[in-house]
């Protein structure tokens, strides 16, 4: 503690690393409108993106917060309740102060952190960007939670209609955007953020569709790598 200092590489922990990193990661938003508009012609409807710490989802929509369209966050809904990682869309979450910032946590009563669940490695963390948690005060942004069954439902049509294999993470947004399509027109655009593809999550992916051929390709690939 004395000689050492943690750089949290997503938006959070103590001034000013939340606004540095939401500074960095805004190229993805601002980049994102542009060519929206340049292929569609007009805004989106909504824009939806996972949320972990918050980078992507802050990242994608900093382009779009001084318009009127509709931002929704999607946070890990884990198994359910007392089994996810949901801060913000559950209530499950609280104020504290942990890892050098005051955000909302999972914790006890007690304020010590919680376990968290989720199928997507990158949204099994306790805290949530402080901004984000200003958005949902303010109801700038709003926060859904999508389960793990729903992830890999939209993990398996992705893969299967656009022949992209999303990031666990990046499909939090997907589902809930699938949840929510028939709500809106055919003239409406909706806009979400692949915020990652699922290399780094391949054991994952055939562990939870339980997918005989994918596992025992998996485990062939990996003797000839152990070889």
């Amino acid at each position: 503690m004395d000689d050492t200092h943690y750089v949290l590489g997503t938006a959070c922990g103590p001034h000013p690393f939340p606004e540095m990193v939401s500074y960095f990661q805004s190229i993805i938003g601002k980049e994102a409108r542009r060519q929206i508009l340049e292929e569609i012609g007009r805004l989106p409807t909504r824009v939806y993106a996972c949320v972990g710490g918050g980078s992507n989802a802050l990242g994608i929509f900093s382009g779009f917060l001084a318009d009127p369209v509709e931002l929704i966050g999607v946070k890990a809904g884990g198994k359910g309740p007392g089994q996810n990682a949901s801060r913000l869309a559950t209530g499950e979450g609280s104020p504290g102060v942990a890892h050098g910032y005051k955000s909302f946590f999972l914790q006890d009563r007690d304020g010590q952190m919680r376990h968290t669940h989720s199928v997507a490695a990158g949204h099994d963390y306790v805290g949530v960007s402080p901004i984000l948690c200003a958005l949902n005060d303010s109801g700038w942004v709003r926060f859904e939670a999508a389960t793990d069954s729903e992830v890999m439902d939209a993990f398996s049509l992705v893969l299967k209609k656009e022949g992209l294999a999303p990031a666990l993470e990046s499909a939090h947004a997907f589902a809930q955007a699938f949840k929510e399509i028939n709500q809106l027109s055919q003239e409406d655009v909706v806009l979400i953020n692949l915020s990652g593809r699922a290399d780094k999550d391949i054991f994952t992916v055939a562990d939870a569709l339980e997918d005989p051929k994918w596992q025992e390709f998996i485990r062939e690939k990996a003797k000839s790598y152990g070889s």
